[in-house]
């Protein structure tokens, strides 16, 4: 089992060894297909004989309704905005993350620490603030990042019916409406994570693609990844991935 490689400091309470798994990460703003791929991509994982457990924001028991509670009443200030998000990620990675590594899953991850640092630095908090807040977080061994330019993702959006408050950046007086809003708060998340990209080397995607093209994509390269990393499943799932291997 290998070493768990964490972003910045590690908690007291967080395992240093017993990492068997692999952590994919698929970042991107609303409106890229991002929980559509994730979906496909764990069921063709599936299909090859992996264990895999997908998370993704406000899925903790601890404080994810607590968030869907507070957007609601759009009031939550900005700071307590970012840390109820980073005890969601705490939450989720103590008792969903780290246990899935540690019995040799492959955790999908739709959205990780790097949405939640570009939507804290949007509204207005301070970056290194920010990267020491989700210090905690366990490294992924991949992240994919779904790129779309706002001109690309206006259009989506609108059709699917989903440009709301939040991720609109309403709360900080973006535009003078909700369309305006949208714009200007994107295209800050997307500079942002633009950034992140260079910085982490993300493996990024041009998400203007059809769904399928994007998904054919993502497979070749965590297919090439799993193939020629050190990653080995654990005795008790190895012989059911040999079982369900396709064969010829």
């Amino acid at each position: 089992m290998g070493t768990f490689h964490y972003l910045g400091h590690k908690m007291p309470y967080l395992p240093a060894e017993g990492c068997a798994g692999r952590l994919i990460v698929l970042e991107g703003t609303d409106g890229v297909g991002r929980s559509t791929q994730t979906i496909m991509l764990k069921e063709w994982l599936e299909v090859q004989g992996y264990a895999v457990h997908d998370t993704g924001w406000t899925r903790s028991k601890l404080v994810g309704q607590a968030i869907t509670d507070a957007k609601m009443g759009h009031s939550l200030h900005r700071l307590t905005y970012s840390l109820m998000y980073a005890t969601d990620l705490a939450d989720r990675l103590e008792y969903q993350i780290i246990p899935a590594l540690r019995s040799g899953f492959i955790v999908l991850a739709d959205r990780y620490i790097y949405t939640a640092i570009a939507r804290g630095i949007a509204r207005g908090a301070e970056r290194d603030w920010l990267r020491d807040l989700f210090g905690f977080a366990v490294a992924p061994d991949l992240t994919f990042y779904l790129r779309l330019a706002v001109k690309d993702l206006v259009p989506r959006v609108l059709a699917s019916g989903k440009m709301n408050y939040w991720e609109s950046g309403m709360d900080m007086n973006y535009g003078d409406d909700l369309y305006d809003s949208f714009v200007a708060y994107q295209s800050e998340l997307i500079e942002q994570l633009d950034a992140m990209a260079e910085e982490y080397q993300f493996l990024t995607v041009d998400a203007r693609q059809e769904p399928q093209a994007i998904q054919r994509q993502l497979r070749r390269m965590v297919g090439d990844y799993l193939h020629t990393s050190a990653y080995q499943l654990p005795p008790e799932l190895a012989e059911i991935h040999a079982l369900s291997k396709p064969m010829g």
